[in-house]
């Protein structure tokens, strides 16, 4: 799939409702009820402490400030400043409290939607892996999750807060002067109309402004990732130019969302001063009139005031809940994505029964295989109608040109896919009835291109497997001669190895890789062109210590030099999918066909062209 097609599919998501994505959201935040409803408790405390202070004021003016003058004094207006300054001070108190423990919440539950996401990404097939771009992974589990992480701390919670608000405002604005209070409400129907047409444009430039961070964010792995090529082509203008066309969608869409909320909250500023403006008119005159306190007027100002500022906040926090819920779509779409490798019901039993025996027989029975999509009527098959068998402890070879399907016979032999027809076999019990585990500590692997992770040596050998301990890890690398160079290593085993092994040679990555593979002690060897990064002297070293092991093994090898697998018991030769020639090296020498060619024409050091069809017999 090409890198466009990839950021394309992803903006064909169906519609989902904004209902169900809060209820799956919710269900996240369940666990921690009890700790969201303290934090609901306390707000409503603090809302009740913020609508006593306006009032408290009113009070004080009616009661002192524009009362006789022989009322007014400084001992009487003190009992009012003291009881503002106690609400204000325990207000503080509340926030602080509320603020603190809503945010350790919301970031325990992001930590569970991190860990999710995560987990479910690894247990997802290799398939899934090829058609998506890594960096839009790294935006599920990073951005994406961020943006959740905003709804739960600013939204779910604190919503409550806005709605206390609001309605205590109007409740007590209607118990104090019912027609003031249904002065200041006019603007009500007004606040909802300008809400209902924001929330219709939002969601979709939220969504908008997401792919398009998840196409940034591809593109930077990819390119990050492949900056090696980059500088060797001199590309690097080239690719700046490409970037900087993406970059400029992303602002494209981000202006558009800015440019819609920009509209939204001025309007609500403006809807909020007229009917301040309202209130003041009515309110002055009835103040003038005498039927209206002063201290009512003004305690009126600032309920108005604490009634709309929530409903600009709800404004706001539905801007959050629209990039949340844009977020949580596609988390929850990742979610919901099945794995096309699992294992069947009842794998944990027959992984009891067929493991006693750890060298192991591989057989493939009429197996067709396409990496294409299982719905493509007419795929193009990388393998047709492959038959053959490794017996226990046998060592089988296969070889042809680039395209041929060799990597994918190891590749199936692992269960990394499914064939779409025939079977593939270990110990006579096809691998989908296999526990995935189980199969995968029996069949060790080493590729030619070779991943190392960030940490110690040591580690990259067990890969934090604690039932391989340092002894076993010392006996793998002394077997395959890797002991010599990490002995020179500052700290040896413990020697720090930087990303993807950076510092190391490829002859030392691909010998820390078969140290890997034979710490695991598997009945199941697959070398895919494992030594063909490898000097010569490394690649004799690696031939000597496979040959003192192979013979305990079942051994499946891929190999472009033909004379490192002439030994082999068996080698298949491989054209367009098929096998079209097996035997030993020397009968197949014998025979005359397209090994013999093969074998003569890198004997000659000439470069080796795919014959046709009609050359093969």
């Amino acid at each position: 799939m090409s890198h466009a097609a990839g950021i394309h599919e992803e903006q064909d998501l169906g519609v989902v409702y904004d209902g169900t994505l809060i209820r799956r959201l919710l269900g996240y935040a369940r666990p921690h009820a009890a700790g969201l409803a303290g934090c609901v408790a306390l707000l409503l405390a603090l809302t009740g402490l913020h609508l006593l202070q306006p009032y408290l004021i009113k009070l004080a003016i009616d009661e002192v400030l524009a009362a006789p003058p022989a009322a007014r004094g400084l001992d009487a207006l003190l009992p009012f400043v003291a009881a503002y300054f106690a609400a204000g001070l325990l207000a503080s108190g509340l926030e602080y409290a509320q603020g603190y423990w809503l945010r350790v919440t919301g970031q325990a539950i992001i930590a569970r939607i991190r860990h999710d996401v995560f987990a479910h990404l690894q247990s997802l097939d290799l398939a899934y892996f090829d058609r998506n771009p890594v960096g839009r992974l790294v935006t599920r589990a990073t951005n994406d999750v961020e943006a959740l992480n905003e709804m739960y701390t600013s939204v779910l919670v604190n919503l409550f807060k806005d709605l206390f608000m609001i309605g205590g405002a109007m409740a007590v604005m209607l118990a104090m002067d019912a027609r003031l209070a249904l002065v200041s409400f006019l603007a009500l129907p007004v606040v909802g109309l300008a809400a209902w047409l924001f929330q219709s444009l939002a969601r979709k430039a939220w969504r908008a402004v997401r792919v398009k961070i998840a196409r940034i964010n591809a593109t930077l792995a990819e390119n990050f990732a492949g900056v090696r090529a980059i500088q060797i082509f001199a590309r690097e203008a080239l690719t700046a130019e490409e970037f900087r066309a993406i970059n400029e969608d992303h602002f494209a869409a981000s202006m558009h969302q800015l440019r819609i909320y920009s509209v939204f909250r001025p309007l609500l500023e403006l809807i909020s001063m007229v009917s301040l403006a309202a209130l003041l008119w009515w309110g002055g005159a009835a103040a003038l009139a005498g039927t209206l306190t002063f201290g009512t007027l003004f305690a009126f100002t600032h309920y108005n005031r604490q009634l709309f500022e929530p409903v600009n906040a709800v404004a706001e926090k539905y801007n959050v809940l629209q990039a949340a819920l844009a977020s949580a779509e596609r988390i929850f779409q990742l979610l919901a994505t099945q794995p096309a490798i699992t294992d069947p019901p009842a794998s944990d039993a027959i992984g009891v029964m067929i493991t006693a025996e750890p060298v192991a027989a591989v057989e493939f029975r009429d197996v067709w295989f396409a990496y294409a999509e299982p719905a493509e009527a007419d795929p193009s098959w990388v393998l047709a109608d492959v038959s053959f068998k490794v017996m226990p402890g046998e060592t089988t070879a296969f070889v042809g040109h680039t395209g041929a399907g060799k990597s994918t016979i190891m590749a199936l032999v692992a269960r990394f896919y499914d064939v779409q027809r025939g079977s593939v076999l270990v110990d006579g019990v096809d691998v989908r009835e296999w526990p995935q585990a189980a199969l995968r500590r029996r069949v060790g692997t080493v590729m030619q291109d070779v991943f190392l992770f960030a940490g110690d040596v040591a580690y990259n050998v067990a890969l934090g497997d604690p039932t391989v301990d340092r002894p076993a890890i010392e006996a793998a690398g002394r077997l395959v001669g890797a002991d010599g160079f990490v002995a020179g290593l500052p700290g040896g085993w413990d020697a720090p190895v930087a990303e993807r092994g950076a510092t190391f040679s490829a002859g030392q990555r691909q010998l820390l890789a078969f140290a890997r593979t034979l710490a695991y002690q598997p009945g199941i060897l697959v070398l895919d062109e494992a030594t063909a990064s490898v000097d010569t002297e490394t690649e004799q070293a690696l031939q000597r210590a496979m040959n003192a092991v192979r013979h305990h093994r079942t051994t499946l090898v891929v190999a472009h030099r033909l004379s490192t697998i002439q030994d082999a018991d068996h080698i298949h030769v491989m054209h367009r999918g098929r096998i079209v020639e097996a035997g030993a090296h020397g009968a197949l020498l014998a025979r005359g066909g397209l090994y013999a060619r093969l074998w003569q024409l890198q004997a000659a050091g000439t470069a080796v062209q795919p014959p046709s069809s009609r050359s093969i017999g």
